[in-house]
């Protein structure tokens, strides 16, 4: 299939060899690399830059892209074009590929060669897709890996740590996208991470990984509840620190946003159809969907900064982290017990109907015969308040709770009224160090939800070095 686009005549993918003479070739981006550096064997002491990319333009056919060049003739034309825009490749210089060397660590392509972009010969440009032909733009939609041929998450989970280190694809949809990170490798360089979690008929989260700039960015286009997404020659791994499985994009991955395929229409329906199960903070214990490290939470507020920057971060992100030093202003543990301890399945961790003793996101699963037992976790909304105001309605609930009051569930309902009671004022008198998630949401009726992960006595001297100051 060759395109034409203002009299200008392309070479198609499939037709590609080293024999032709400044080809020209269009298509659509699929997956795009970082930018990276390496030193010049030519030039001691001086680096040069690459990147790489793969381009599609039919359904059976896709390239890999090597770029090479200066730092500012890489950084800018990296920055030039995204996974999705349709460019055209002038002149670039055509090699047969060495398959076991390179698709190690890029994608595997139908072509037998790949292309060399190079900055002294080759043009790489950005097109419109108004001047695009609508059946280049759609390659965009078909997953470069046979459509059935994918792990649900259930699947994934049930095999454990015999899919350790392989290389594997994935079709889920996206229950949320975590808020981008940059840190400071050992050797100064800048690193980023992304923390996305799927979910499908089979399994209610599931955690994916992305370390680079490009895929995080897009990441950053997915609608939870709205996108489904293919993704080719993912790494799966055990992670220790979760205790459970989680996967990697990495140099070889190809993510189809919106696959046009019967499997991925069939699992949008579903999604759209069970939307109340991404409502997590009401239905699904904090500690059972996020595995959080209080060692990297840092940045201390005060109940009116808080407030402040959820409003400030309001259509910016979604979440953010911190340490409050404040007293717990309203904790009702010795009110009726019923109403601080939930039912939840013990294998999503979503609240049992207390009506019909089943869980309502495990009795939809297709793969769900068995009726998954309950446990017994708590659930409770305190308040918290320091000198600059109060937080209402702050959740406490599942391990976080059982670590703050020192008794698991069923010590503590052993436990007598005036027992509850003294523990009550145990914490009402004394100010707590607190680390906390904020979500912000609409549904909210204060606009955010705060979640507690950790709830101790402070230490008195610590707590007097971070009271606010008052100015003079």
């Amino acid at each position: 299939m060759a395109y034409s686009l203002s009299a200008q005549k392309f070479v198609a993918i499939s037709d590609v060899h080293p024999n032709l003479a400044h080809p020209s070739i269009i298509g659509v981006v699929i997956r795009k690399t970082d930018a990276k550096a390496f030193p010049d064997r030519k030039n001691i002491g001086s680096e040069r830059y690459t990147f790489g990319f793969t381009v599609r333009d039919s359904p059976s056919y896709f390239i890999n892209v090597n770029c090479w060049g200066r730092e500012d003739y890489i950084k800018l034309l990296t920055e030039s074009f995204r996974v999705g825009d349709c460019v055209i490749i002038e002149n670039p210089l055509v090699l047969t590929k060495e398959v076991e060397k390179e698709e190690k660590f890029s994608p595997s392509t139908p072509s037998c060669y790949k292309l060399l972009v190079s900055e002294n010969h080759s043009v790489v440009r950005i097109c419109s897709c108004y001047e695009v032909d609508p059946k280049l733009l759609s390659v965009l939609n078909l997953p470069v890996k046979d459509p059935q041929d994918f792990y649900c998450l259930g699947d994934i989970v049930a095999n454990g740590q015999n899919l350790d280190g392989r290389i594997i694809n994935v079709l889920a949809a996206i229950k949320s996208v975590g808020e981008p990170k940059v840190f400071t490798t050992s050797d100064r360089r800048t690193g980023h991470r992304c923390e996305i979690w799927l979910y499908d008929e089979t399994e209610s989260s599931f955690a994916m990984i992305c370390w680079d700039n490009e895929s995080i960015q897009l990441a950053q286009s997915w609608l939870p509840q709205e996108t489904v997404i293919f993704a080719s020659d993912l790494r799966i791994n055990f992670d220790k620190f979760r205790n459970c499985m989680v996967a990697t994009v990495i140099s070889k991955t190809i993510i189809t946003t919106q696959p046009d395929t019967p499997e991925a229409n069939v699992l949008l329906s579903f999604i759209r159809e069970n939307a109340e199960m991404l409502d997590l903070d009401d239905d699904m214990g904090d500690q059972f969907r996020e595995s959080i490290n209080l060692q990297t939470i840092v940045d201390v507020f005060t109940v009116e900064q808080l407030k402040m920057k959820a409003l400030q971060n309001e259509g910016k992100v979604d979440h953010f982290y911190g340490i409050i030093f404040a007293y717990i202003s309203t904790l009702n543990i010795d009110n009726e017990t019923a109403k601080i301890i939930r039912n939840r399945c013990v294998k999503c961790h979503y609240v049992v109907n207390e009506n019909t003793n089943t869980c309502s996101f495990c009795s939809r699963l297709a793969s769900s015969s068995d009726v998954m037992p309950g446990f017994a976790s708590f659930d409770l909304l305190v308040d918290l308040t320091d000198q600059t105001g109060t937080l209402h309605s702050c959740k406490l609930s599942d391990t976080v709770a059982e670590e703050t009051f020192g008794y698991t569930v069923q010590e503590f309902q052993s436990l007598t009224e005036a027992q509850k009671t003294t523990l009550k004022w145990h914490f009402l008198l004394e100010r707590s160090k607190i680390y906390f998630k904020v979500v912000i949401s609409a549904n909210s009726r204060t606009g955010l939800r705060v979640s507690l992960l950790s709830c101790k006595l402070a230490d008195p001297i610590e707590a007097s070095q971070n009271l606010p100051r008052k100015e003079k």
